[in-house]
């Protein structure tokens, strides 16, 4: 679908010049003189700079036109599924087709029109463009005899129900349609409730007193009346005086061919047929102690008759994957986003998942030194003098600019670049102040807040982002990530009495995280119930609503949590987390289809570039080419977009289908797909790299920081979900079987986050740190760049021996297998602590995927020790078995420490010095895990562990 004006970037990068000559010449003509008023040191103008939202009749000054006086106090939302039946722009009267899930619906003057497509669509090819659409194809319409309301208003809406409304003076009508809903509820006034048939006439299945149930188009509905009521059908229209009460549901039913199945979920649907929803509202918490987000989905309902008070409910994928406390019916509903399961019988619904993390920057493990460092310094020397390289004075292309400096600065302040560092630094600081700073006559680098349409907009706009609301998440999220990263260096600048204020505004106004503040709708570009984004502010397409770049939607999730971890303030960091958690599992099951459920089996593609109300397409606004339909999903690629690496061996297939569609690698945005590789496939997308030294950067990337990202995921390896943290800013990464702890501190103290496998990391203050594989320390926010590491640990070396080999070497890269080169760690000293039989700051070295038959006896090893001159040391070890690689340990042997002695030379401590304890019982291993844990008990000096070729472990496996 192309509209005729399009709401994404029209053009990427062509005729981006002409274009904004264009737009500032009318800001010019059309500027007033400015107002400012002040948040802090910043301020934003309320006199108008530009054009204004636009639509039908006075909507541009009155955005609630068509609201009634019941509808809800305040701004009015925007970016909503429903959006076009309150923004009335292509279609003054009525509304374009709201795809509410399982049902989409359309208003007219004589009612609500129904449909239950089943069957997609599917048009483009497998290789090219193609999209698939469950399009709006009317079933029936419901209204009352004689309706004919010459425009349909908004009388309520809730977190994700609407309630159209419709009156012509003599003849009313109110329903309340909403996502996930089976049920559509209606108030009616002045007539007949009528069902009238717009695709053939209805097949009656079952009509007794009150209830009837028909089946149109091959779709079953059951239409409940109140008590003492009842149904006619006359030539396929079907009518009821209600009994003079005057409301009525409808519901749809999971389809099958069963007739002793649709009776009794008629039946079933029937208890709660009149408990009419009239409210719906989300809440969330997060326990950063477990990193789980807990999210609540409640339903208020108003009985109209009988006892029951509860409901159905369809949920998403992304929800029923992560449902707790519930089981669904057998039965579900095709839609868009793939299998609707049921929920009957409830007013509220649980889900639980997992927060993976977020990073400000990778660890520089494998640029900290040597010649890697070198390259990174000249590329950071390169950039230094032009860190923005901003392609346009918009917000989008500013924002665009500021992410570049951003990444620019994390970097070098991992490597001790002090001069490129404050370089980009004051490049962040001096744009966001510009902006934030409203001058009498200023016109240009300006937000002006808009008190009608409850929204902050900046000037020069761009893509819509004035006059159709547009994308305020995608502009506004790189404002906000750049200043998180200002505010760890200079918190003062982010103070509330600074400039702090204007930051948390633009947040408010793409996604209010206060239900209380009543200068913004609450979460506006976030569709609560479908789990993600919509871009469009008025949503007035056939299609519905649309969003193309989820992955600039997760920038701003990000960028708030990285912003309330920085400023302390922990109610904009829990809302990030919640928006982060969310729409990354909405992503993976809609945007790349992970699990490969959800897209038509012809649709042929294992991503989409755009996803719309009622399917996605492999397209996007801009361009036809399938480096950046599948790209836009990528950028900008960030420490806070590890959540596309969740998935390796999606990355691989995702980049397999880019050079399949493409006829070969990618000629453009080659360092975007790159880097998305290496979340998958690191050695592959590094030898691209290496291999492609001419390419051209990606319009917010820089050459170094794409070296950065993939040189370090080659040393790290892959994103580890089997872990979380403590800690909002901490990460996992797992290579050769050796895990590797990230963690980042941005405050002034020392931190110490502990992972959920016991694994503890003391982080200095203002420093990343990591352990396992890389035991490394970089950067000083807060309190100076710190030195450059000189000696951080090598890359993992050596190969993973087959799973059937019992002598496994203590590898440098944290991992237990095939001999390795001959290198040493320390095990640090006990502070002066006893730690006799419990592991206190140990090295850890790790085996998975083993599949080997007990053989009986116990478990042998070779350490080398040398604790040199010190006296006293005692170096202890602790071998565990997780027998099935489920996450249970099922065996753990504890030796006895061995005592040191204070002379040069390594010396060799190994299961003779017998068992101290141990736990549970030995057998097979099944794709199971070992891991040797080693620390010091006594002493307060560090001792030298031989590893490499040196150390191993003997297990007793055949």
């Amino acid at each position: 679908m192309t509209p005729p004006v399009p709401h994404r970037r029209a053009l990427w990068a062509l005729a981006t010049t002409t274009a904004l000559a264009i737009l500032t010449g009318g800001l010019t003509a059309t500027a007033t003189t400015a107002e400012a008023a002040a948040v802090g040191a910043g301020s934003y103008t309320t006199d108008r700079v530009g054009p204004l939202p636009a639509g039908c009749g006075d909507l541009s000054t009155n955005p609630r036109r068509f609201a009634t006086a019941n509808a809800p106090a305040g701004p009015i939302p925007t970016n909503d599924w429903w959006s076009s039946l309150l923004w009335k722009k292509t279609n003054c009267a009525y509304s374009e087709p709201l795809h509410a899930h399982p049902l989409s619906y359309r208003t007219f003057g004589d009612g609500l029109g129904f449909s239950a497509t089943s069957t997609p669509t599917v048009t483009g090819t497998a290789t090219g463009v193609g999209e698939y659409r469950y399009a709006y194809a009317e079933d029936f319409r419901v209204g009352v005899a004689g309706l004919g309301a010459p425009v349909v208003e908004v009388d309520d809406w809730t977190d994700w129900t609407v309630s159209p409304y419709w009156s012509d003076g003599t003849r009313t009508m109110r329903a309340t349609i909403g996502h996930g809903l089976p049920f559509t509820y209606f108030q009616t006034s002045g007539g007949q409730a009528t069902i009238n048939p717009t695709a053939g006439t209805p097949t009656i299945w079952s009509q007794s007193g009150p209830t009837i149930g028909f089946r149109v188009n091959g779709h079953d509905y059951v239409a409940y009346a109140p008590t003492g009521a009842t149904w006619t059908v006359t030539g396929g229209r079907i009518t009821s005086t209600l009994a003079g009460k005057g409301y009525f549901s409808i519901a749809l039913l999971p389809t099958t061919a069963n007739t002793d199945t649709r009776a009794t979920l008629a039946t079933s649907y029937g208890r709660y047929a009149h408990a009419h929803v009239t409210g719906t509202r989300v809440s969330y918490s997060y326990d950063q102690a477990r990193s789980r987000v807990t999210t609540t989905y409640s339903l208020t309902t108003t009985r109209k008759e009988g006892t029951a008070a509860q409901t159905v409910v369809g949920l998403y994928p992304h929800q029923w994957k992560a449902l707790t406390g519930a089981t669904p019916l057998g039965q579900s509903y095709p839609s868009p986003r793939g299998r609707m399961k049921i929920l009957t019988g409830v007013t509220e619904f649980r889900t639980s998942m997992a927060f993976h993390g977020v990073l400000p920057e990778l660890p520089a493990v494998g640029t900290g030194t040597g010649a890697d460092l070198a390259r990174l310094r000249e590329q950071l020397a390169t950039v230094r003098g032009n860190p923005m390289d901003a392609r346009g004075a918009d917000t989008y292309w500013t924002g665009k600019g500021l992410g570049r400096a951003a990444r620019i600065a994390e970097i070098a302040d991992l490597v001790g670049d002090t001069q490129t560092r404050t370089a980009a630094l004051n490049a962040i600081r001096g744009t966001l102040t510009d902006w934030f700073t409203a001058t009498p006559g200023k016109t240009s680098r300006v937000f002006y807040y808009d008190r009608d349409w409850g929204t902050l907009i900046g000037y020069p706009a761009s893509y819509g982002s004035d006059q159709e609301l547009n994308d305020h998440h995608f502009h506004y999220g790189y404002f906000i990530a750049a200043a998180a990263t200002l505010a760890k260096f200079d918190p003062a600048w982010a103070s509330p009495a600074q400039y702090g204020g204007m930051v948390d505004l633009l947040i408010r106004d793409a996604n209010n995280y206060r239900r209380t503040d009543a200068r913004f709708p609450y979460l506006r570009d976030f569709d609560i119930y479908a789990g993600h984004d919509w871009a469009s502010g008025h949503g007035s397409f056939h299609a519905g609503n649309n969003q193309e770049s989820s992955s600039e939607g997760m920038n701003f999730a990000s960028a708030l949590i990285q912003w309330g971890q920085a400023t302390g303030d922990t109610a904009v960091r829990d809302a990030g987390v919640f928006l982060y958690t969310t729409q990354a599992a909405a992503i993976r099951e809609y945007w790349f289809d992970a699990d490969d459920e959800n897209f038509p089996a012809t649709f042929g593609h294992a991503t989409v570039g755009m996803v719309w109300g009622d399917g996605a397409a492999y397209a996007t606004w801009f361009s036809a080419e399938p480096e950046m339909i599948q790209g836009i999903n990528m950028l900008p690629v960030t420490g806070g977009h590890l959540y596309l690496g969740h998935d390796p061996a999606y990355n691989r297939t995702n980049h397999a289908e880019l050079v399949r569609n493409n006829g070969g690698p990618p000629t453009v945005w080659q360092d975007i797909h790159w880097q998305f590789l290496a979340l998958g496939d690191p050695d592959a997308a590094l030898a691209d790299l290496r291999a492609n030294p001419g390419y051209t950067p990606e319009e917010g990337e820089s050459r170094a920081h794409t070296w950065h990202w993939i040189r370090n995921l080659a040393a790290l390896g892959q994103v580890d979900t089997g872990v979380t943290a403590d800690h909002p800013l901490a990460a996992v990464f797992t290579r050769d079987g050796a895990r590797t702890y990230v963690a980042s501190n941005i405050t002034a103290a020392p931190l110490t986050v502990t992972f959920s496998d016991g694994t503890r990391l003391t982080v200095a203050a203002g420093r990343t740190a990591t352990t396992g594989a890389h035991t490394w320390s970089g950067g000083g926010a807060n309190g100076g760049v710190a030195p450059s590491p000189t000696s951080p640990s090598p890359t993992p070396t050596g190969s993973t021996p087959p799973s059937a080999s019992p002598t496994r070497h203590l590898l440098p890269g944290g991992g237990l297998g095939a001999a390795g080169i001959r290198s040493t760690a320390t095990v640090a000293g006990t502070g002066g602590a006893n730690h006799d039989g419990t592991p206190h700051n140990p090295l850890v070295f790790t085996s998975t995927g083993l599949t080997m038959a007990y053989t009986g006896g116990q478990t042998a090893f070779d350490l080398f020790l040398d604790a040199g001159p010190a006296v006293g040391n005692g170096v202890q070890a602790r071998i565990s078995y997780d027998l099935t690689g489920d996450g249970t340990v099922d065996r753990v042997e504890t030796y006895r420490y061995f005592a040191t002695d204070p002379l040069p030379g390594y010396e060799h401590y190994t299961q003779s010095a017998g068992l101290l304890s141990s736990t549970g019982s030995p057998g097979n291993l099944s794709n199971g895990t070992v891991k040797l844990e080693v620390w010091s008990a006594i002493g307060a000096n560090p001792t030298t562990l031989g590893i490499g070729d040196q150390s191993l472990v003997r297990l007793p496996y055949a």
